[in-house]
Order: structure tokens, then C-alpha cells, then sequence
């Protein structure tokens, strides 16, 4: 090697040596807690959870951020942010899951050092027992189906993948996904459009269901699996939208009409009831109990719109099915009555452990994601008491949401980082059924994406494996109008 290839080397060596060792010496010490993005401050994770990478706030040359275990291990990051090894990451938190980590944060600016006070993240001791989300990206605002998809998102890391993209299938609209208790094995989503169908995959063989027959009011929309898989209820429903003109509101959706029914996917047959399809209320988003004998549902009275569009209020209501016949039960039962509160109910979904049920409260409507003062409730089935869940609930709109299914994490949309985009959030539920300060879905650098990111995430659920699906091949169905006939019973 000459003397010149040398000296290069050198040069460079040096350079590198001195970036990396760009570390806090003496630094100011500060009483506060550092201006973090995202806030992960005392937040719960479960183990296995892609690291909780994060930038300051505002202007910082260089962060150098010490993670420390309760058993003394830790990881280090230095750099522009904070951005742990994955590897080093998990190894921690399997060190200590159910204990707490020590966060310690220097950031430098104008060429000083500064070390903020410390602050925890808990470890739950709830394993997270999922591969990852599913959800759509959608721009925020009314759609003429512009670009959108279907997507998934390891956990472990920050690695998200195409379901389907509408890039695939212009003028479309996928929506409405649901998996059986978290397992893709039984998928479903909807696409609206010129090539309307229900897509049911069922161990990789795909079935596309006429979107409309005489028999229903409109689509097949709002999907959720029977635990047997033996079936899947849907919603019905001719929905249209509004625009307000009235400052801080955009948008209302409603229904002209809604019904209920159970779709039989061996035998193709839609199993009705006039209990579940009547001509003045609207029934909507049903959802089975996790032993398969209860449907519940929300319905409201019909109303005249969209004259009378705040008047549009829904309560929760259970009727019992018998999934041996396929029978619904000869009666309905109001189980929360919002309306006499002068509010609606949306989004009911219960755990999978049977203790309770999630819904999202509201003035009206049930589009939830337009609505500020939407937020989530938890229903005791066991004492039939119900609140509002303070330690999650936000000043701006909180609202979809689906369980885990050991019941004890929650993945939620809410609008209070901006006010404009929905964004994934995570929050622990313990055995008395509180609730752990909600922490937003990890990425790589943070800021970087969720400012660059001009998509809203909504409809998530939790995955336990990766969705298999052939996009491609998709896609060639929807537009060839190929379609499953259904049949009424």
C-alpha cells in the first residue's frame, strides 16, 4: 500500500473514529424529562416489540441515549436520533420482561451536552402472542378512491408489506378487512367499485361474492368471523356522505339503510332474519361473542336524512345464535342504551376472553374517525357496568379499535398527535381491566415518517401470522367480474 492510499485511510479511520466518539463529557444536568417524539415516556411495551426509536422535538445536533434493564444490561444509541439494534433491543426486553427500564437521554446543542432526568418504560409481563397489524392507509380527506391499500406490519420490526393496493385495481376501494380471532387463514375484505365483490380466502382458496344481491339493501361490508370459521356476519348497508360547512367538522356519513345477517360461506347462503332486517331501525356492524352463541350489534332508529343527520344515535343490542342450526334466537335485547345519554355507540368489539366489550361513544353518527369528541368505553359483561377509558382517551377523535387475542393489548386509531391524520396506537390491559398509557406504532426515525407519512392508518387488527396473499393474481380476479352468487335462507 503507498504512502498517499496510507494517509487516506488513516484520514477517514480518524474521521469515523471521531463521529462515534462523539459522546456526553461533563454534561448540564436538567431536572426536566426530555422533549421526546414520540412520547414514550413510562409507557408499557410487551416483549418482542420493535424498538422504540425516537427523536427530540425540536432542534438537536446529536442524542447519545443509555437504555438500562433492572438486571443491568442496556443498549446505547448515538446519532441524529435515537435508533437501537434490533437485536440488542429484544435481547433486553427478554432479560427483563415485567420490569421496568431506565431511559437516559443527552442531547447536544451549539455544542453542549445536556442530561435529561430519567424516565421508565415498563416491560408488561402480558406477552404481545402476534406477528403483527393489518390496516388500510388512506389519505384523510373524501375519497374518489385516490391511492390506498390493504397493508401489514411486522411488530418485531419495521417491516410493512402489501396486502393490496389499489395501484393494482385503479378506481377501486379495499376496506372492511377482518381475520378469524387474529388468524388469516380466514380472510375477508371488501372492494367498492366498478368491480365490487366480498373477497372470503379460506386456507389460501379464494372465493369473490357478487357485492349486491335482491335479497340486500347494499354491500357486504364490516365483516367479523364466527370462532368456529363455520361463518361470517356482515352489515348491509347504502351509505352516503355529507360535507359540513361549519368550522372544525369536514364530514358525516350515514346510512339510508342498514341490516344485519350471517353469511354461511360453505353452503353460500345469507342467513336473515326479520329481527336483524327491520324497516324502520338500522342495524349495523355486527360482531359474534367469542363462544360463538351471541350476536351483537348496534342499531338506531331510521331517520330522515340528511336533514335529521344528528339525530342518527345507535345502541348496543344482542340476539342469541345457535351456530349448529345457523338460528338466531326470538328476541333482541338492548345491552348499553347510549341514546338515553344523548350519545351513539360504534365499533363494539369484545375480548376474546369474554370479560368485555370496546366500543367508541359519541354525539352521533357512527363514522367515529370525524368526530372530536369520539372516545373509547369499556363494558363489564360480567357486572353490565360501562366507562369511559380516561387513561387513553384523548382531547381528539379516538376510534377504531380490535383486541389482541389474549385479551390483554388494544390497537387503536386516534387523531391527537395532529387533529388531521388517524395514527396506530398500542395500550395493555390488565386482569382488573386498566389500562396502560398508550404508546404510538414504532418506526424506524419517527419524525422522518409520520411527517413525511401523508396517510391516515385505520380498521386495524392484530395478525398472528403474516396474511399470504397473492396480490397479482388478485387483482386479475376483481376486474375479470367473475362472482360467487349468494342465496338467502
Amino acid at each position: 500500500m503507498n504512502t498517499a492510499r496510507i494517509f487516506l485511510f488513516c484520514f477517514v479511520g480518524g474521521l469515523l473514529l471521531a463521529a462515534c466518539s462523539d459522546r456526553p463529557d461533563n454534561p448540564q444536568q436538567s431536572s426536566d424529562l426530555p422533549a421526546i417524539y414520540p412520547d414514550y415516556t413510562e409507557v408499557t411495551i410487551p416483549v418482542g416489540i420493535a424498538p422504540l426509536n425516537f427523536n427530540m422535538k425540536g432542534d438537536c445536533e446529536r442524542m447519545d441515549v443509555v437504555v438500562k434493564g433492572a438486571d443491568g444490561s442496556e443498549v446505547q444509541a448515538n446519532g441524529e436520533y435515537a435508533d437501537f439494534d434490533e437485536d440488542d433491543w429484544h435481547a433486553l426486553l427478554e432479560k427483563n420482561k415485567g420490569k421496568d427500564l431506565t431511559v437516559t437521554v443527552c442531547a447536544k446543542n451549539d455544542g453542549q451536552w445536556t442530561q435529561y432526568k430519567a424516565f421508565a418504560i415498563h416491560v408488561s409481563p402480558y406477552a404481545l402472542d402476534e406477528w403483527g397489524l393489518t390496516y388500510r392507509r388512506i389519505a384523510p380527506g373524501y375519497e374518489v378512491f385516490s391511492h390506498m391499500g390493504l397493508y401489514q406490519r411486522d411488530l418485531s420490526t419495521f417491516d410493512e408489506y402489501e396486502i393490496i393496493d389499489n395501484t393494482r385495481i385503479p378506481g377501486q376501494c379495499v376496506n372492511c378487512h377482518s381475520s378469524n380471532r387474529t388468524d388469516p387463514s380466514r380472510f375477508v375484505f371488501h372492494v367498492r367499485g366498478d368491480h365490487g365483490a366480498t373477497m372470503i380466502q379460506q386456507d389460501g382458496k379464494r372465493e369473490w361474492l357478487k357485492a349486491k344481491s335482491d335479497l340486500l339493501g347494499g354491500s357486504m361490508v364490516y365483516p367479523y368471523w364466527h370462532p368456529s370459521g363455520k361463518y361470517c356476519a356482515f352489515s348491509t348497508n347504502q351509505t352516503r356522505q355529507g360535507f359540513h360547512v361549519v368550522h372544525d367538522e369536514r364530514i358525516e356519513v350515514f346510512d339510508l339503510s342498514s341490516d344485519v345477517f350471517v353469511y354461511n360461506p360453505s353452503t353460500h347462503e345469507m342467513i336473515t332474519d326479520s329481527l336483524l332486517m327491520t324497516p324502520d331501525w338500522s342495524e349495523n356492524t355486527p360482531v359474534f361473542s367469542p363462544d360463538g352463541k351471541t350476536l351483537y350489534y348496534m342499531t338506531c332508529k331510521q331517520q330522515e336524512y340528511p336533514a335529521h343527520y344528528k339525530d342518527e344515535k345507535y345502541n348496543l343490542c344482542k340476539i342469541s345464535f345457535d351456530p349448529e342450526t345457523g338460528t338466531y334466537g326470538d328476541h333482541v335485547d338492548t345491552l348499553f342504551n347510549a341514546v338515553k345519554m344523548g350519545k351513539s355507540l360504534t365499533w363494539p368489539r369484545p375480548s376474546y376472553d369474554g370479560k368485555y366489550i370496546l366500543f367508541t361513544l359519541m354525539d352521533y353518527g357512527y363514522f367515529s374517525v370525524w368526530h372530536k369528541e369520539s372516545e373509547q368505553w369499556l363494558l363489564d359483561l360480567a357486572t353490565g357496568e360501562a366507562r369511559p377509558i380516561d387513561e387513553i382517551n384523548s382531547p381528539d377523535a379516538d376510534s377504531f379499535h380490535n383486541w389482541n387475542v389474549n385479551s390483554h393489548w388494544v390497537v387503536f386509531t386516534s387523531r391527537r398527535e395532529n387533529g388531521l391524520y388517524t395514527q396506530l396506537f398500542l395500550t395493555s390491559v390488565d386482569e382488573q381491566g386498566r389500562f396502560t398509557k398508550p404508546f404510538l406504532l414504532p418506526q424506524r426515525n419517527p419524525k422522518e415518517y409520520y411527517s413525511e407519512t401523508l396517510y391516515s392508518f385505520n380498521t386495524p387488527d392484530f395478525t398472528k401470522t403474516k396474511v399470504e396473499f397473492d396480490s397479482r393474481s388478485a387483482a386479475r380476479e376483481i376486474l375479470s367480474d367473475e362472482r360467487v352468487e349468494t342465496k338467502g335462507r
